[in-house]
């Protein structure tokens, strides 16, 4: 086990997602590190060698597309942010309010599309693929946007939108039924004035092998990531030569470990992203503005490719 593999273990063994650690370490991090280039021909000469891409996305990726991120100021469904909606507890106290968020955002996201961001990831991944290079999507997000533009090697460490797990067998299928189920048709309208529907537990959605209650296959603030998407997140980590840090605020652990990690041994990492985050100096590469204007050229084919 090498050194980045043991830390990575380490550093997510302590943090559950969502939560921050301590902020000493990362500030002392942080003062040793140069600024970050955005000087856009260098990074482009550093993606024309690169054998192995690491691309790490979050919300803001998915914001261009319309997708609401429920965080910050005016991050609300109802009355609720999500921290108080994506949690064990509040499913046990109250699995209709919980399905009925859920069941908005799934229909919400059955009319929103790819936007340039999401097509150039995949663009880039199927044409490199044919020149013995590879590029891998570490995401965040639930929606499935990347998904839908085509990209194929992808890593989706906080589940799925259209996903469901059984809570009393386990047993995770892939769901696109729309609505979910009859009791939640015409439910999850997110204006505060609405009232819950308060839909009996026996009629939300249930399990077809064991007639369980399900729950959204995502991960909540107060779970461990699955260990198995972990262990490939962290091989493929371990041999990228260029990191991509897309559309994300840098605060949601584990997942902001990881580029960090990245650059501690040496490799590039860009971040594309509206604002500077807390792990900006700690990267080679900062370009500012939205990722739909920002990726396209970053990752457009490069003079020295080969056209096959």
């Amino acid at each position: 086990m090498n050194l980045f593999h043991f830390t990575m273990r380490r550093l997510v063994s302590q943090v559950y997602y969502g939560l921050k650690p301590s902020s000493s370490k990362k500030q002392r991090i942080c003062s040793e590190m140069a600024r970050p280039s955005s000087n856009m021909a260098d990074f482009r000469e550093v993606f024309a060698k690169a054998k192995h891409i690491a691309i790490i996305t979050g919300a803001g990726v998915s914001a261009e597309s319309g997708v609401p991120t429920f965080r910050g100021a005016g991050g609300y469904w109802r009355k609720w942010q999500a921290q108080e909606l994506a949690t064990p507890e509040a499913f046990a106290r109250n699995p209709s309010r919980v399905w009925e968020f859920y069941h908005y955002r799934r229909e919400l996201m059955m009319s929103k599309n790819p936007n340039p961001a999401h097509i150039s990831i995949a663009e880039c991944e199927a044409r490199l693929s044919k020149q013995g290079r590879s590029v891998v999507v570490i995401t965040q997000n639930i929606d499935e946007l990347h998904r839908k533009a085509g990209t194929k090697h992808l890593l989706e460490i906080h589940g799925s939108l259209f996903k469901t797990r059984c809570t009393s067998c386990g047993n995770v299928t892939e769901n696109y039924k729309s609505p979910i189920c009859p009791a939640l048709a015409g439910k999850g309208a997110p204006d505060p004035e609405v009232k819950d529907a308060g839909v009996p537990v026996e009629d939300l959605p249930r399990c077809e092998d064991c007639n369980g209650l399900l729950r959204p296959h995502v991960i909540w603030f107060g779970e461990t990531l699955d260990s198995d998407i972990l262990t490939a997140v962290e091989k493929e980590l371990e041999i990228c030569d260029l990191c991509l840090v897309v559309g994300t605020s840098s605060i949601v652990y584990p997942a902001a470990m990881f580029a960090p990690q990245v650059s501690a041994r040496g490799v590039p990492v860009a971040e594309f992203n509206m604002e500077s985050t807390p792990a900006t100096d700690q990267f080679s590469f900062h370009f500012a503005g939205p990722c739909g204007t920002t990726l396209p050229p970053a990752l457009a084919r490069h003079k020295t490719e080969i056209i096959s």
